[in-house]
């Protein structure tokens, strides 16, 4: 089948890679030519894990190919995939669909009649299908195919979830792109990958009520570490303790500084958003976003605590070693990441902050200008008062925490992912503090 990928950002690029890998005839377009000439040479525009050997064996083997010409990327292509960004429209809120609608009118004014499937790939609000339909009939496109397939990539693990999903999500208003579709996705059925059709409406707010959910679930356990810390009970064996329970399950259960990255943080805000404009309240996502941007906020002021000072005191003329800048391992991706809040509120207060990760350093560096970065853990370690770990790299599960302290001025770390424990910390001659493990507030006197 002949697939035209319209977007090589993130989703566009893999979605395009793992298609081609399927056996499809795949042309990605962009009209950012120095990204098109990058990915015809083989460099890769994303850090993703697998891709660049991916996108390389594909192209080679004719599969994939990148072009700025979307007429030629239209040639044969029996299905469009619109993967371009929408990120938070400034000011509000809402998911900007300037990029979508662009590429559908560029589209329908390029495609030979009659037009192919048109697949959003792009994760839009409910409705955008409609709308989408409506500036096909007003370009001169009747009767247009448009379904929502919702993408559900975990960065640092896109390829396999791309490959082995947990489910596809198919909203169409017709059998002529859910047939297309089948056909798109009959490489998976061999994995018995799960396919929902569903109408387009519900496609597109599946996709908003699932990073949502997973949204409350992280905000709900860090709300739980900071109960653990009062009353001296452990975080990471209450996550076990109802994790293990199947209505709840283990993942997204991990406290922590906060949830970042690409999606969360517009998503959940782009569906209050579109709450708003329903009429319809949604107290536990909105409560979830506050609980998240204040608990951001305030990592700064637990470093300062954990070198004996409060609130922001206790930071002036300390030098803090900061692990890890991107929203998660495994990427380079420092939108919304909780490292940038961290790293303001600790020069705010007077701080100095060193500061090292595996792959995100070329993409924080102009976020970062006022932190020195280091070439690896040690010397961002070298005459720090403090080490903060914020990601939770592999190479930071297995640090010589001895050799480290040895390098520090101070001897505080402060575990944001609780990597390591207590005792493995103290015995290197650290004093340490996690998340949720009791170390920074007094326990209350029992009840009764």
């Amino acid at each position: 089948m002949h697939i035209a990928m319209i977007g090589t950002g993130y989703v566009g690029l893999v979605s395009g890679a793992c298609f081609a890998d399927f056996g499809h005839q795949v042309t990605c377009v962009d009209k950012d030519s120095d990204k098109i000439d990058a990915l015809n040479a083989g460099r890769m525009p994303i850090w993703e894990p697998g891709l660049e050997e991916l996108v390389k064996a594909n192209a080679e083997r004719g599969r994939l190919r990148f072009t700025t010409d979307l007429a030629g990327g239209l040639d044969e292509a029996e299905a469009v995939f619109i993967a371009v960004g929408t990120p938070a429209r400034r000011g509000d809120g809402h998911a900007d669909l300037t990029y979508v609608y662009d590429a559908v009118r560029e589209l329908a004014r390029t495609v030979d009649r009659p037009a192919p499937v048109i697949v959003v790939k792009s994760t839009v609000p409910v409705g955008t299908g409609d709308r989408i339909i409506e500036i096909l009939a007003e370009e001169g496109i009747e009767d247009a195919s448009v379904a929502s397939n919702p993408e559900f990539l975990r960065e640092g693990a896109a390829i396999r979830d791309f490959k082995i999903p947990d489910r596809i999500v198919v909203g169409a208003e017709d059998e002529r792109a859910r047939t297309v579709l089948r056909e798109v996705y009959r490489p998976l059925f061999l994995n018995q990958a799960p396919i929902l059709f569903t109408g387009r409406r519900t496609a597109e707010l599946t996709k908003y009520a699932a990073n949502a959910f997973l949204a409350v679930k992280i905000s709900f356990i860090n709300e739980v570490a900071d109960l653990c810390e009062a009353v001296g009970a452990d975080v990471q064996d209450v996550a076990r303790g109802i994790g293990l329970d199947n209505r709840i399950g283990p993942k997204f259960l991990h406290a922590g500084p906060g949830y970042g990255g690409s999606c969360f943080p517009k998503d959940t805000v782009a569906l209050l958003r579109t709450a708003d404009a329903a009429g319809v309240d949604q107290r536990i996502v909105r409560t979830v976003v506050d609980v998240n941007d204040r608990r951001k906020e305030s990592m700064a002021a637990r470093v300062a605590q954990a070198l004996g000072g409060s609130g922001a005191d206790g930071l002036r003329g300390k030098r803090i070693a900061v692990l890890g800048l991107a929203f998660k391992p495994n990427t380079d991706d420092m939108r919304e990441a909780p490292s940038l809040p961290l790293i303001e509120g600790l020069l705010k207060g007077g701080a100095e902050v060193a500061a090292f990760d595996p792959v995100a350093v070329e993409q924080a560096q102009p976020l970062l200008p006022d932190v020195e970065f280091a070439a690896d853990a040690h010397a961002a370690a070298e005459g720090a008062d403090a080490l903060v770990i914020v990601t939770e790299w592999d190479e930071f599960r297995a640090l010589d925490l001895a050799d480290l302290a040895s390098a520090m001025r101070g001897n505080v770390l402060v575990d944001l992912r609780n990597v390591y424990d207590s005792a493995e910390a103290e015995s290197a001659g650290l004093a340490y503090f996690g998340i949720g493990r009791g170390q920074l507030n007094r326990k209350p006197t029992v009840p009764g």
